[in-house]
């Protein structure tokens, strides 16, 4: 019998214009989960994070996961999960992937490494199948890896770590505003106009560009996304209003953080993020909606051994 105990960090995918192809990771907020490994066959799943979670393994994203491991390693065991912490759902900022790769990343530590960093990518994919309905990889790559990823391609899954410029923050804001996945993905156009196609793969250079050259102003005017938010924005209340009064308070972007309705401001200042928080919490409280915030480090550490 072997124990572990795994962290995987809370993410934001997008980044903009890097729609389903980039993510970060942060540095605090993220799922644990204790896993054990025995003789036999099975799985069993207990939450005891005092968040709720879906009563039926089959509807938890750590299943398919588990099971993937066996099928892409051709091992065989009990596991045992109790999760101790978790990202509520619908947090915008990754909750299944934290859990997807946390359990990627346990599944590994307990039977001796087998997989390695991409393998580990394509096994958490799995469970954001379940999440999400598609093999997304801008959340659970960052969350495994840690940092800045691009997915410069799926067929075969290619990944790129990038490099993270030194005192970046995410102020994250998740309104208490309802947003399926499901629905934001079914708003946006079936085909691109090539001018916004262009003006997407501008951005995507240039975003890579900064990053490269910690040219933290290219970074920040890269940071536009001409397929999704157009649509996507219509769910947030004031958004292009909260854009302008964040950028005049000194952060380089803001953003729809994965799907939405989560919105993120990046910074390369700890105090303009903080005072990003303030301004996000006062936009939403102005129209009587209540929202939690989240003020964090863009992190280079993924997914990671606490303790065995």
């Amino acid at each position: 019998m072997k124990s572990v105990r795994v962290f995987a960090p809370a993410t934001i995918a997008n980044l903009g214009c890097g729609f389903d192809i980039m993510g970060l990771a942060l540095d605090e907020a993220g799922d644990v989960l204790e896993m054990t490994a025995s003789a036999g066959d099975g799985l069993c799943i207990t939450n005891e994070s005092g968040v709720p979670l879906p009563g039926d393994p089959e509807a938890n994203v750590i299943t398919p996961v588990v099971r993937k491991f066996f099928i892409m390693t051709g091992l065989a065991g009990h596991v045992d999960v109790t999760v101790r912490r978790k990202i509520y759902p619908g947090s915008g900022i990754g909750s299944s992937a934290a859990s997807c790769a946390a359990a990627a990343f346990g599944m590994n530590e307990l039977f001796g490494r087998p997989l390695g960093a991409t393998q580990l990518v394509e096994c958490a994919m799995e469970g954001e199948l379940l999440a999400s309905g598609g093999r997304h990889a801008d959340n659970v790559a960052p969350a495994l890896l840690g940092g800045i990823v691009l997915i410069r391609g799926y067929e075969p899954l290619d990944l790129v770590r990038l490099p993270v410029p030194e005192g970046f923050y995410c102020t994250v804001v998740h309104p208490q505003i309802v947003v399926s996945t499901k629905e934001a993905r079914e708003i946006l156009p079936k085909a691109v106009p090539m001018h916004d196609a262009v003006a997407q793969w501008g951005n995507v250079g240039g975003l890579v560009a900064g990053l490269y050259t910690g040219d933290v102003a290219l970074v920040g005017r890269a940071m536009k996304d001409s397929v999704a938010e157009p649509y996507r924005k219509r769910f947030i209340p004031g958004f292009d209003v909260l854009r302008e009064e964040l950028l005049a308070a000194g952060a380089l972007a803001m953003n729809i953080s994965g799907s939405g309705p989560s919105v993120f401001a990046l910074s390369d200042k700890r105090e303009t993020a903080v005072a990003a928080g303030e301004i996000m919490k006062s936009h939403f409280a102005s129209m009587g909606v209540g929202c939690s915030i989240y003020v964090e480090k863009v992190s280079a550490t993924g997914a990671k051994l606490l303790s065995e």
